[in-house]
């Protein structure tokens, strides 16, 4: 009897896990890659021989292999910020590595656990650069901003019960960056298959507008697609203890609102960065659609003349570096044991900010930001309208600068490590009317995006800025 009842617990058990997971798989594309340098004509298609390419898993950067060569990317130019006025030779600046040309990355799969009714989307944390999306001989899209996030929805084109064929050509171009950016698909690429009734890609909000010593409410907004829905939502300490939860029925528009009360809460601080867990689980009638857990911290930040920076109702300055992307002699490609590494020599000498210079962040780097406790400045852009480099981000600032800094900003919403974004560092548009304008609308668009979280601008023209009212219009002038 007893050995039956433990294998009917078993069975229940594991019964219950396949259910949760049908709700929503999450499938990194690590392994199975096939990738080669070149232009590859027909490499999207299906039938395309790969056979003689090289094997490699993602994260990947095909350039620090080198060879190193300061003949690649060298740039005659005057730099402005410096102050110079004639052009003179400069190499290394992007390390003297091959990451200028073309490259392909191919990958066959299946996906035994997607039926035809649900919804796929294939998510990129960042691909080096103006990736071209292709499944199954179609394309799907592309993207432009080697360090954005981006996500297409793949439904359409996903073969259930079959191998499918994942190709993206990426190409960089000379004198495109001011350091080393990389080449490759050097972050993570997964396959999210869910039901149609589900809760929207990075569609989950979290704020704490009221924190006190009792009490600390917790504002939660979900956007979902569905009708005859309701929301549950748990809140789990970091021992995994639910102390708080909520129901709600009611959708307003495409999204539920939750406002939650977590008493005697554990504040997130450099010094404590205690983190909570948001399970959140959409059901449609009684069956579980969808299950998103977030990770969040509850604390208050604040910004005045007269005090400075406070967090948790208390003064304190950034003791903080500005740090590349890029790991050194490991290259662009995301390395979490590395970045760990990083991120605690930075702890143990006393650091505990960080600017992301100067482009969004990984988003492993915020992880290991909420869980070490750093604040964290979340930059975008090293250029707007006006060029630093000939062939650099202003290419596609009027076209895409809106769409990179949404992304940036609910991609990366419910990181407590964030404390202010930066919508660009010392841009060569400080100077005239335009340049502010431009300030303006990025400004608003971070507003528009999160009204919780100030923005500002690395400058360096100071008396330009005075001028042009830029520094003036910004939340901080930086």
């Amino acid at each position: 009897m007893c050995k039956q009842l433990s294998f009917f617990c078993l069975f229940s058990l594991l019964f219950l896990q396949t259910v949760e997971a049908q709700t929503r798989v999450v499938t990194e594309l690590r392994q199975g890659w096939k990738f080669s340098r070149g232009s590859q004509e027909g490499a999207a298609a299906k039938s395309f021989n790969d056979k003689d390419w090289q094997q490699v898993t993602v994260p990947h950067d095909w350039a620090i292999y080198g060879p190193f060569d300061k003949e690649i990317d060298k740039q005659v130019v005057a730099i402005t910020q410096n102050n110079e006025k004639v052009a003179s030779e400069k190499t290394g600046r992007t390390g003297s590595l091959p990451y200028i040309g073309e490259g392909w990355y191919r990958n066959r799969f299946q996906l035994p656990h997607f039926e035809k009714g649900q919804k796929a989307i294939l998510l990129f944390e960042g691909a080096m650069s103006e990736p071209k999306v292709f499944l199954n001989g179609e394309k799907v899209g592309e993207w432009n901003y080697g360090y954005s996030y981006f996500y297409f929805d793949i439904t359409d084109k996903l073969l259930a019960g079959e191998e499918n064929l994942l190709a993206v050509h990426l190409q960089n171009v000379g004198q495109s960056s001011r350091w080393y950016p990389g080449a490759g698909l050097y972050r993570k690429v997964s396959i999210i298959v869910k039901n149609q009734e589900s809760i929207a890609q990075w569609g989950t909000s979290i704020t704490t507008p009221l924190v006190t010593p009792e009490m600390a409410k917790v504002s939660i907004k979900t956007k979902v697609t569905g009708t005859g829905l309701r929301l549950v939502t748990d809140i789990l300490d970091e021992a995994g203890k639910r102390v708080a939860s909520d129901t709600a029925h009611t959708i307003f528009g495409n999204e539920f609102e939750q406002a939650i009360g977590v008493a005697q809460p554990q504040l997130w601080s450099p010094e404590s960065p205690s983190l909570y867990k948001a399970v959140t689980r959409l059901y449609a009638g009684k069956e579980l659609r969808d299950e998103v857990t977030t990770r969040f911290g509850i604390r208050q930040i604040g910004y005045s003349p007269a005090t400075g920076f406070t967090l948790n109702g208390k003064t304190r300055k950034f003791k903080g570096v500005c740090l590349h992307h890029d790991l050194g002699p490991l290259g662009a490609a995301v390395n979490v044991a590395a970045l760990r590494r990083q991120m605690r020599i930075l702890k143990d000498m006393g650091c505990d900010a960080i600017r992301s210079a100067h482009n969004m962040p990984s988003l492993e780097q915020l992880e290991l930001a909420d869980e070490m406790g750093f604040l964290f400045l979340a930059e975008s852009f090293d250029e707007w309208a006006r060029p630093k480099v000939k062939n650099g981000y202003a290419r596609f600032f009027e076209t895409d600068a809106e769409k990179d800094i949404v992304n940036l900003v609910r991609a990366t919403l419910n990181h407590p490590s964030i404390v202010m974004w930066s919508s660009g560092n010392e841009v060569p548009d400080q100077h005239g009317s335009e340049g502010a304008r431009r300030a303006k609308w990025l400004q608003e668009i971070f507003h528009r995006e999160d009204p919780t979280r100030p923005v500002t601008v690395g400058m360096d023209q100071v008396k330009a800025t005075m001028q042009s009212g830029f520094g003036a219009l910004l939340d901080i002038p930086g």
